[in-house]
């Protein structure tokens, strides 16, 4: 996996020009936190195809994506939110997060329990707990600290304000930490999560996304 944003900036230009090793490099960045944000939004059970839904777009479009690393990751999100969010109208279902404002009623947690959450998070382990958060909370917190994406990125790929986003990443964070270690009957709860699902057979892989976008760059 590339090592730092300035990698993943150096890997996008040349995948823009045409390396398909660098697209793999990428994919194989991206692709692990990307699926993550879909399964907040579609849940397990479709999460691998909107996922690969995105991926297609993503390979198609490439050559006119303009910005670094931290462009590269609000720009693919956008592409995946409105893929779920499309995926989620032809179902006919609302979005898997849900919730509202009077869940988050309870004790302040400790800023250390806020920075515990936040690390679980980003290893993914616990993606399932963002399911119990109001849906802008739980999206907040997906591209601030999953995505890795910072305010203003974060608040065009949901079309609000920075300032909007950090509030609702920040009430979020707050309930995760309650939820991770605050309350003591939390671990009860937490064993009754349902565990995510491995990835299907039919996701899409970096090579058929690679196989993809030469294919499209020839049809251009």
């Amino acid at each position: 996996m590339l090592g730092d944003d300035a990698e993943l900036t150096a890997a996008v230009r040349a995948a823009q020009a045409g390396d398909e090793t660098a697209f793999r490099a990428v994919y194989r960045a991206v692709h692990p936190r990307l699926l993550g944000y879909v399964r907040t939004l579609v849940g397990d059970h479709d999460a691998e195809d909107v996922a690969s839904e995105a991926w297609l777009q993503i390979a198609r479009d490439l050559e006119r994506f303009d910005g670094d690393a931290d462009r590269f990751r609000g720009w693919a999100a956008r592409i995946a939110r409105n893929r779920a969010l499309d995926h989620i109208r032809m179902r006919g279902r609302r979005p898997v997060i849900g919730g509202d404002e009077t869940e988050l009623t309870g004790r302040p947690a400790e800023s250390d329990t806020a920075g515990e959450a936040m690390e679980a998070l980003a290893t993914g382990s616990t993606l399932s707990l963002i399911a119990r958060l109001p849906q802008d909370q739980a999206e907040a917190v997906v591209l601030r600290v999953v995505m890795g994406l910072d305010a203003k990125s974060a608040a065009e790929t949901l079309g609000k304000r920075p300032g909007a986003v950090r509030t609702a990443a920040h009430r979020g964070l707050k309930r995760l930490a309650e939820l991770l270690g605050g309350d003591p009957e939390s671990d009860g709860r937490l064993d009754a999560l349902p565990p995510q699902r491995e990835p299907r057979g039919r996701a899409v892989t970096s090579a058929s996304v690679t196989h993809t976008r030469a294919r499209t760059q020839k049809d251009m």
